[in-house]
Order: C-alpha cells, then sequence, then structure tokens
C-alpha cells in the first residue's frame, strides 16, 4: 500500500484546498501500482499545507493510525481499512518551534532502555525554524491514548529553542523511520535528508543534488526527569571497516594530529574517540588540507555548547546562508567524560556525542580532500582512546576491480 499527498498544481494558483490524501496499491511487490477509484480518501478542510501521512499500524489501539501535517500542527487520523478515514484529533499548535512549516510527521510507541515503561514519540519536521535557521527535525515524547496525544509535562510548553532535536546540525531533515522492522528485530531505524532549504538548491554539485544520512538506530532514554530521543550509525556499517587505527592514551598540547591521509582515507571513514576528565575548557577537532581549508568543531565544557565553523571548509559562496555564522548545538550529558563518533563522507560529516544525546549533521564542499583530523586546545588534555577506520563499500571494490581489468588489457 502507498499513502501518498495529492498536490494538485494548476488548482494551487487559485485555491487553498488543493492537496488532499490519497492511496494505491500493487499486486506486485510495487513493480506497478494502481491508484484507488475512491480517492481522495481523505479530503482536504480548507487548509494550504496538509500533507505528508505517515501511517502505523497501532497494535496498542487496533487501529491504522495516521499523522498528518498542517502548517502548524500534527492531525491524527485513524482507519481500519485505509480506505474510510476518521478524524482524532490535533497536537502542537502552541508547543515547540514554530517559524515554519511543520512537515513528515512520524508517530510510534517506544520502550524506555532498561524498563518496561512504553512512551510514544512524534517526530516533526518544520522549515524554516530549525535549531540553526532554516530546516530542522524536532520530536516530542508523551503518551497516545488511541485518540488523542499529550507530551510529557517537561514538553508541554516548550520555547522556540528547545533541546529536543533529532539532530541539532544544519544538515538532517525530514527524517521518518522504516516501516515493518521484523519483530525479532524491533529496532527503530531512521534516515534523513542531509541538507537545508535554506541552500539546498544551490549547493555546488553536478548530476546529483543532496544524499541522506547514515541509517540511524533511535532509543527512547529516560535522562534524570526527561525523555530523550538518542540516536547512532546503526551497527550494520561496521561490516564496512577495512584499514584501522587504533591510538591509546593521546596527549593533546596545542595542536595535535591525530590522523592523515596516510593512514587512512579521511574521505570515507569512521572516526571514534572519549576524553575522560573534561575542564572548564574549550576543545577543537579540526579537519583540514593542505591547502589552508578546514572545519572546526569546538566544544566548550563551561558553557556544554559545541559550535561549528565550515565558513573556510572550501566553497562557500553558492549562497549567503551557508557559512555566514557558526552553527551551534547544547551539549545534552552531564558527564565528565565525552564520547564521539565521527561519519566522514567526502563532503558531510555526521557527529554522535554522548552515545547519541547530541547529534550534528553539516555539509560542505572542500575543493581539496581532508589531510588531518587533529585536536587542539589551549590547556594539554589526553584522548584516552582513539579507533578510526576507512570504509570499503563493496561498489567502490568492485568499479576498482573493473578499472584493474581494463589497465591489464
Amino acid at each position: 500500500m502507498a499513502i501518498y499527498t495529492y498536490h494538485d498544481a494548476e488548482a494551487a494558483e487559485r485555491k487553498e484546498d488543493h492537496q488532499t490524501q490519497a492511496i494505491a496499491y500493487s499486486l506486485d511487490e510495487g513493480m506497478t501500482w494502481t491508484k484507488f477509484e475512491g480517492n481522495p480518501v481523505i479530503p482536504n478542510p480548507g487548509l494550504i499545507d496538509f500533507r505528508d501521512p505517515k501511517v502505523v499500524w497501532d497494535d496498542i489501539n487496533d487501529q491504522w493510525l495516521m499523522a498528518l501535517a498542517t502548517r502548524e500542527k500534527t492531525l491524527f487520523y485513524t482507519s481500519q481499512d485505509l480506505k474510510e478515514w476518521k478524524k482524532l484529533s490535533e497536537f502542537g499548535e502552541n508547543t515547540g518551534a514554530h517559524d515554519g512549516v511543520w512537515e513528515c510527521p512520524d508517530i510510534f510507541p517506544m520502550q524506555v532502555e532498561g524498563s518496561d515503561e512504553t512512551k510514544w514519540v512524534l517526530i516533526q519536521s518544520l522549515n524554516p525554524g530549525g535549531y540553526n535557521g532554516g530546516s530542522g527535525t524536532q520530536y516530542f515524547v508523551g503518551d497516545f491514548d488511541g485518540s488523542t496525544f499529550t507530551p510529557d509535562k517537561n514538553m508541554q510548553a516548550l520555547e522556540e529553542k528547545h533541546p529536543f532535536w533529532i539532530d541539532f546540525g544544519r544538515d538532517n531533515y525530514a527524517g521518518v523511520t522504516w516501516s515493518n522492522i521484523p519483530d525479532e528485530d524491533g529496532r527503530k531505524l531512521f534516515l534523513g535528508w542531509m541538507s537545508n532549504w535554506l541552500y539546498g538548491e544551490k549547493v555546488p554539485t553536478t548530476t546529483w543534488r543532496s544524499s541522506m544520512t547514515v541509517a540511524r538506530e533511535l532509543k527512547l532514554v529516560k535522562d534524570e526527569d526527561r525523555y530523550l530521543v538518542t540516536s547512532e550509525p546503526v551497527e550494520e556499517l561496521q561490516k564496512y571497516r577495512s584499514t584501522d587505527h587504533i591510538k591509546k592514551e593521546l596527549n593533546v598540547n596545542g595542536n595535535s594530529i591525530a590522523l592523515t591521509s596516510e593512514d587512512l582515507d579521511l574521505a570515507r571513514a569512521e572516526i571514534r574517540f572519549t576524553i575522560s576528565d573534561l575542564k572548564d575548557a574549550t576543545y577543537n577537532f579540526r579537519l583540514a588540507n593542505s591547502e589552508g581549508e578546514e572545519y572546526i568543531i569546538s566544544y566548550n565544557h563551561a558553557q556544554k555548547q559545541f559550535s561549528m565553523n565550515r565558513s573556510h571548509a572550501g566553497q562557500t559562496g553558492f549562497s549567503d546562508k551557508f557559512a555566514t555564522e557558526n552553527a551551534t548545538a547544547p551539549r545534552i550529558s552531564n558527564s565528565d567524560s565525552l564520547n564521539a563518533i565521527i561519519i566522514l563522507d567526502k563532503t558531510s560529516i555526521e557527529m554522535f556525542f554522548d552515545n547519541g544525546k547530541t547529534v550534528i549533521t553539516e555539509i560542505f564542499f572542500p575543493n581539496y580532500p581532508w589531510d588531518e583530523f587533529s585536536f587542539a586546545g589551549l590547556e594539554e588534555f589526553t584522548v584516552s582512546e582513539l579507533q578510526a577506520y576507512e570504509l570499503e563499500f563493496p561498489g567502490k571494490k568492485a568499479k576498482q576491480q573493473q578499472e584493474a581489468e581494463k589497465e591489464k588489457m
């Protein structure tokens, strides 16, 4: 079954209610589709923005449940046969960030890690209005009684700059979770669009424009008196590790190079590190190349804040909104030990701090490959452990084999 939005482009020029919800079915595993003759299954009630249906089977309440986005709130609908739908309730008009249009909702129950407690999670993207401007994806945790979503008490009066974001970086938007994950697996797997509508149509690429994040596993954790959705790269990514580079007790005094392109290819790498015994100082993590380009991540432990500077990370002139200001992200954890997972893929960086409590995704367009990854700080400190892996994907191996065979010929 496909459940989707009809967008009547011609009608959009003369009336507001130009978006409706429809269904289609396939009998050959998705090769061909037949639209339901009774479409639309949900007519437009008179709204300009009325789209992005996400449907799940709610086995707790024995119903199909749809979350549907409007300009400033999420609408919930129920059905028993996917053809006839009844509106249940609305959520969000005065909660969370609202500087833009709400889009791409997702709702599902999750078990709190290490407990028997179940809460409901509502993922809600909006554009503009993200944590660092433009596109962003916030979330709410609460309860759903089969009709109404009620956010947890700490989320009932959120301000615009609240801390409940799937990703604090500038480049992860409109992500939703997979359907039909087998029960024996049980994970919530998430994928997002790795760009931002502030400049997504202007990025300096050819043939293809934009890419997706790595697949991520979402978890729900109880952190003191609040519920947090964490995310980290799926474990399957580890299957593609090849070259490794392991260091223990790396002493950092000034700028200390931890990895170079001679150690591994920094255009496709996984880097993990831990810094113990944090002091009230600023810690810098830096990608750089021989041409003077650099991307800098800073963490100020006194302020519990990350900052990302891509103003000198290559091409920036294609948009005046791409690198004029540094992006920021709060550190959610109160621990005095910082652990990180970093995924590098040529023109993107995905960072997961504190077991995925603070996640930051950013893109950049260096003119030359990165030559080194380094640590820096005004005060001396120690990276207790550094693990780095080059990621080798089957498609690349096959291409290299083909090129080698051509050279032999």
